[in-house]
C-alpha cells in the first residue's frame, strides 16, 4: 500500500483523472535537486496515507503536454486532483509537516 507509481500522458486519465480517491501528482525531472529532496517525503506520506491519497510521479521532460496543460512552470509542483479537477497546487520542496498541513481537508 502506498507505493508511488510513475504516470505518463498515456496513463494520466485512468490513473489520475478517473481515480476514486484524491491523487497527488508530483511533477518532477531527473535534473531537479529540490525534486529529489521532496521524493522521500512523498514516499513517507504515501506509506502513511495510502488508503486516503494516491501519490504518483510525472516526469515533465518525458510528458511535456500534461505539464503544459496544467500550467506547470516550475518544479517540483504537486497538484492534487479530486474527481478529475485540480483542487490544490503546491509549488516547491517543502518539509513533511508543511506538506501535511497543505493536504489537510483532502486526506
Amino acid at each position: 500500500m502506498g507505493a508511488i507509481k510513475n504516470v505518463t500522458e498515456a496513463s494520466f486519465e485512468a490513473d489520475v483523472l478517473k481515480s476514486d480517491k484524491p491523487v497527488l501528482v508530483d511533477f518532477w525531472a531527473e535534473w531537479c535537486g529540490p525534486c529529489r529532496q521532496v521524493a522521500p517525503i512523498l514516499e513517507e506520506i504515501a506509506g502513511e496515507q495510502g488508503e486516503k491519497l494516491t501519490i504518483v510521479k510525472l516526469n515533465v521532460d518525458e510528458n511535456q503536454a500534461i505539464a503544459q496543460k496544467y500550467g506547470v512552470l516550475q518544479i517540483p509542483t504537486m497538484n492534487v486532483y479530486k474527481n478529475g479537477e485540480v483542487v490544490k497546487q503546491i509549488i516547491g520542496a517543502k518539509p513533511k509537516a508543511m506538506l501535511l498541513r497543505e493536504l489537510e481537508g483532502i486526506i
